[in-house]
């Protein structure tokens, strides 16, 4: 159990952040995989539960989508109960998520897992950031963070190894790509039990804004369903996306309207006021766009264009991982070296741009060497912006605020991936569909709207298929390629400050002993 306090006890000995970075990095890890280890799995999972290219988009969309919508809820708990508690609490979730999503037998059972599963990835993902924040000062954050980054991309990048050479093995088979983080997760609910200890702080006459919840959540739950849908079930220009859209915007137009008046909003508005939230929280968005968006369809670019296994496909991505790697780690030892980080945020944007549009050049020719090296500096980009923009905003907000503005900032991340997965998943899909109308005549040649078998197509078909998806995918880097540079503006005007030398514990134990 956490010991439970009115005020924080601060202080935390680097044998207690270590100790507690386990069981954190653990949770991380299993929480992210969960959203990438099917990516390689899907083409198989989908071809014998018999969906569509559309609800390829859909099994990663709703367990991004559930995230999203869940991270500012868990980011106001923690700010009121006990976090130790309620990181718990979100990987039982996931460990539920995964043993349902194993035991599927259609693809409606298979998406309500991932829902689940994203529920508790939605706590992990907040939840982790937020007591770094609370043991760690900003000024020795950037050394946690970069590994906090490193292990964000391992999971992005090494699940679809990971789900490919379950998928490749006949003796597991893809049901295992969901059975394999369960022991995991057990493992870091036991670490966190036994390395966490943390006070809890608790707020007077509080109480939880769930209208304000509610409607966030139906309002980016419409506009997903939209994007996820138009160009496929209906035209982007129709009744259905004049109805969708209006009512997404109409319920998050409620929404902050509930939120700026409620008692205890689950996002304080307050906080976008700081010059650094907003223009971190706007990159963020948008960098999920780019990771998210584009990298999730790039394993049926290697299998379905490039011919590879599963197994193969999950090596391919591996250049990304390491290009993040090497820079989130870097870049976190040197801005805790040299306390500066703006430089660091301004190259990443740069360089995510230029990894953007080199995979916009992709063919069905184009070497593995060459996608490699395109993917190793979209990796390096990503590295150098995704936990420095946190660690910016954490930087510059009251200890009061630090648990709603890393969860404002884990939303958006999330919100962009989501919605880069969706919108970009509907362009692929309809320009696949377009283009096997163009060759093969309405049917498309291989079922329609189906996601091909290319091992049971004769070699002809298979090459113009091979065509299609090369073309799609590379469309899609493309058409993601302008929010990098959205991405690479917000950043260009966050003005730099100093970091600061006291944990979050600390700042916070010093603003409660001031009144504030």
């Amino acid at each position: 159990m956490s010991t439970e306090t009115d005020a924080p006890t601060p202080v935390h000995s680097k044998r207690d952040v270590v100790q507690a970075m386990s069981g954190l990095m653990l949770g991380m890890f299993v929480a992210i995989l969960a959203g990438t280890v099917v990516s390689n799995a899907l083409p198989r999972i989908v071809a014998e539960l018999k969906g569509s290219q559309s609800i390829f988009a859909w099994i990663v969309t709703v367990e991004l989508l559930a995230m999203t919508a869940t991270v500012p809820l868990w980011g106001k708990l923690a700010d009121l109960y006990s976090r130790k508690l309620l990181i718990q609490a979100s990987l039982s979730l996931f460990v539920v998520g995964s043993l349902i999503a194993g035991f599927s037998q259609n693809i409606e059972m298979l998406i309500v897992s991932r829902i689940v599963q994203g529920l508790g990835a939605g706590g992990v993902t907040a939840l982790a950031t937020i007591v770094m924040a609370a043991m760690i000062p900003p000024r020795e954050l950037g050394r946690y963070s970069g590994l906090f980054g490193a292990v964000f991309g391992v999971g992005t990048v090494a699940g679809p190894l990971i789900g490919g050479v379950l998928v490749d093995t006949s003796w597991l088979g893809w049901r295992w790509c969901f059975f394999i983080g369960v022991p995991f997760t057990l493992a870091a609910i036991w670490l966190l039990q036994r390395t966490l200890h943390l006070p809890v702080v608790r707020k007077q006459e509080t109480k939880i804004d769930y209208l304000g919840a509610f409607l966030i959540v139906s309002g980016v739950s419409t506009l997903l369903i939209w994007s996820s849908l138009a160009g496929q079930k209906f035209d982007w220009w129709s009744g259905w996306t004049a109805g969708l859209v209006t009512l997404g915007v109409l319920l998050l137009v409620a929404a902050v309207r509930v939120e700026a008046t409620a008692h205890d909003p689950i996002v304080p508005l307050s906080i976008f006021r700081n010059r650094t939230v907003s223009l971190t929280t706007i990159a963020s968005a948008l960098v999920g766009v780019a990771m998210f968006g584009g990298t999730v369809f790039l394993s049926q670019y290697f299998q379905l264009s490039l011919g590879k296994t599963p197994t193969q496909a999950g090596l391919l991505g591996l250049p990304l991982i390491l290009g993040l790697l090497i820079s989130s780690t870097v870049a976190g030892q040197l801005i805790t070296k040299y306390g500066k980080w703006k430089a660091f945020l301004v190259a990443g944007g740069v360089i995510m741009v230029a990894g953007m549009l080199l995979l916009s050049t992709i063919t069905a020719q184009t070497t593995v060497f060459m996608v490699s090296v395109h993917m190793f500096v979209l990796g390096v980009g990503v590295g150098l912006m995704m936990q420095n923009l946190v660690l910016a905003a954490q930087n510059d907000v009251p200890a009061k605020d630090l648990g709603a503005t890393t969860s404002t900032l884990t939303f958006f991340r999330s919100l962009g991936g989501a919605i880069g997965v969706s919108a970009l998943g509907a362009v692929l899909a309809s320009k696949v569909s377009s283009l096997a109308a163009e060759k093969f005549g309405p049917m498309g040649g291989t079922g329609g709207d189906q996601v091909p078998d290319i091992s049971v197509l004769p070699p002809e078909i298979k090459a113009v298929i091979a065509d299609i998806y090369a073309t799609a995918t590379a469309e899609i880097f493309l058409v993601g390629a302008p929010f990098a540079v959205l991405a690479l503006l917000a950043v260009v005007f966050i003005k730099e400050k100093p970091l600061k030398e006291q944990s979050g514990d600390d700042r916070l134990a010093a603003e409660m002993a001031a009144g504030h």
